[in-house]
């Protein structure tokens, strides 16, 4: 009768069906599998609720998808990928996001192939090689403090072209005018720089001269940061 509940409409007696034992197996193995990327995900680093679970859920979604294809990895692999891309059509992703995704994807293909030591395998030494990274902070700008934004407001009766290229030569490596906006009606102008300082520590004293030459107008400074979507 369990047979009977659980056995395809279309299937025929050349179709090897999976056991409900196995099927049971390799989903579990593969909620294991995503909450322990999960839990890898999440240290050190900035998540949302939505992801972590979506994270969690994930190889287990792709296991059963490659499961249920009866071993057509072609078809189930398109199939997933297209499942996993429904986030990233309304909500851009980063870098980092976008991996632990495909990674959860791979370990619940490797599931899916009824291979369930390979898979805890390989999600174990990924969390491990992911955690490591973290707690390294690899790939983090060493000399991040040097890099910083400026946003400096100006009246518009002052020329905006090189007004500042001499401050900025004496305090910077290098400096660049990224973007020139209106303000007030048309009465002032805010300009976006992007430098990189040459000492840190001299940072108020290049504010200070700035707001002698903008007459003591609004200054802004910010850390630089690569756009979150960027690969």
């Amino acid at each position: 009768m369990l047979e009977k509940l659980f056995k395809g409409l279309f299937d025929t007696d050349l179709t090897n069906v999976i056991s409900v034992t196995d099927f049971l197996l390799c989903l579990g193995v593969s909620l294991v599998i995503g909450l322990l990327m999960a839990f890898a995900y999440m240290y050190r680093t900035r998540y949302t609720k939505s992801f972590v679970v979506t994270l969690a859920l994930l190889p287990a979604v792709v296991c059963v998808v490659i499961m249920m294809v009866n071993g057509n990895v072609g078809t189930g692999v398109a199939v997933a990928g297209a499942f996993s891309l429904v986030r990233f059509r309304s909500v851009p992703g980063t870098a980092k996001e976008i991996c632990t995704l495909f990674l959860a994807m791979g370990a619940g293909l490797i599931a899916g192939m009824g291979y369930l030591g390979f898979a805890v395998l390989f999600a174990v030494v990924m969390c491990v090689v992911f955690v490591i990274y973290n707690r390294l902070d690899f790939g983090t700008k060493k000399n991040a403090a040097i890099f910083k934004t400026f946003t400096i407001t100006i009246p518009e009766d002052l020329d905006y072209s090189g007004v500042f290229d001499d401050i900025f030569s004496d305090y910077t490596a290098s400096h660049d005018l990224v973007r020139v906006k209106s303000t007030n009606m048309g009465s002032m102008f805010k300009l976006t720089y992007n430098v990189m300082l040459r000492d840190a520590a001299r940072e108020k004293e290049m504010i200070d001269k700035i707001r002698q030459r903008n007459g003591n107008l609004e200054i802004a400074v910010s850390k630089q940061e690569t756009a979150g979507t960027e690969l």
